[in-house]
């Protein structure tokens, strides 16, 4: 028996009774039509199944509807939840993404550029496994760039992060609204971007922060530091869930009920650590996916010849739980 033959775009016109030309901008994304209209067309190509010619409307809109993204971040604990959301916008637009893993490799990082931009991508994502800036990936490059969760050091490019120091300051709002007065701040290395912007937006908030490891462990010892000068303090602003579980437990073990004597908050909402925590960690989200959506909308932005550059902010939640509140 012959194999039936594939829907065309002038099978799927005839059934949705518009042009050849209609149809093609209705499922390409192109031109101002009717919302009715789009829905007749796309409606017509399932019901026949159709499957556009990827090659052919590349070659007819100079695009191959597909992005780039390559990080730094092996195990996936910023860049995945970014992946997520940058492809729910991207595959709406029936883009697909090529994720690339350079392991913070300059060499392995110059090769993936270089593939990608063999395989003419519409553009590029640049992410990495913490906050900071970093050098940019490459000049004059043929196809937009957007830098996602770590800022390029180039002002010009364009670069979206979080707004850690809004963040962290949420925390300490919400502790005062709950009547501490005596805050203490606990967070990780002095030399990491992330513990000098969060430390530098309490200031006037706090005590001197407590600088060291991004730990359970410093959360621990941290905590028993706090205990041997005397314990006046009412409320722990830790900068990140590691450090929060591991003051929690250690003032529960000295006997100090949280959050009824001191109250803790966290930093990530890393979910595997805030949920699991005793009691369960009120913690500052980042809101990664969002920032992926928001970097792809940027991209697309910009690859549609309307860039926006500089650097971005987009804006964290606080996620309460029981270890601030009674």
């Amino acid at each position: 028996m012959s194999r039936p033959r594939p829907a065309t775009i002038r099978d799927v016109a005839a059934l949705a009774g518009v042009s050849v030309g209609t149809a093609s901008k209705a499922l390409n994304g192109r031109g101002s039509l009717r919302a009715e209209t789009v829905a007749r067309v796309r409606q017509a190509a399932g019901q026949l199944d159709f499957r556009a010619n990827e090659a052919a409307r590349s070659l007819h809109a100079d695009r191959t509807y597909t992005v780039g993204m390559i990080t730094t971040d092996t195990i996936g604990r910023f860049s995945i939840p970014l992946l997520i959301g940058a492809e729910d916008i991207l595959g709406a637009g029936q883009v697909s993404v090529l994720l690339c893993d350079a392991r913070d490799d300059p060499i392995r990082e110059r090769h993936h550029l270089q593939v990608l931009l063999s395989r003419r991508v519409d553009g590029i994502i640049v992410t990495g496994r913490r906050a900071g800036t970093r050098a940019p990936i490459g000049a004059g490059l043929p196809v937009p760039v957007v830098y996602a969760f770590l800022a390029s050091a180039d002002p010009a490019d364009c670069s979206i992060v979080p707004d850690e120091a809004a963040g962290i300051r949420i925390a300490a709002e919400h502790l005062r609204s709950t009547g501490r007065s005596r805050l203490v701040h606990v967070t990780g290395p002095e030399h990491h971007h992330s513990a000098r912007v969060r430390a530098e937006a309490l200031t006037g908030l706090v005590a001197a922060p407590l600088f060291g490891e991004w730990s359970e462990a410093w959360g621990r010892r941290a905590a028993g530091l706090l205990l041997a000068r005397g314990g006046d303090f009412d409320g722990v602003i830790c900068g990140n869930d590691q450090i929060a579980r591991g003051v929690a437990e250690t003032l529960r073990e000295a006997g100090r009920d949280v959050p009824r004597d001191v109250a803790v908050t966290g930093f990530d909402n890393w979910d595997v650590i805030a949920e699991a925590s005793r009691p369960p960690l009120t913690s500052v989200d980042m809101d990664l996916e969002g920032l992926g959506r928001s970097a792809a909308g940027l991209l697309l932005d910009a690859i549609a010849g309307n860039p926006a550059p500089g650097p971005h902010r987009h804006p964290t939640r606080l996620i309460i739980r029981d270890s601030s509140v009674l």
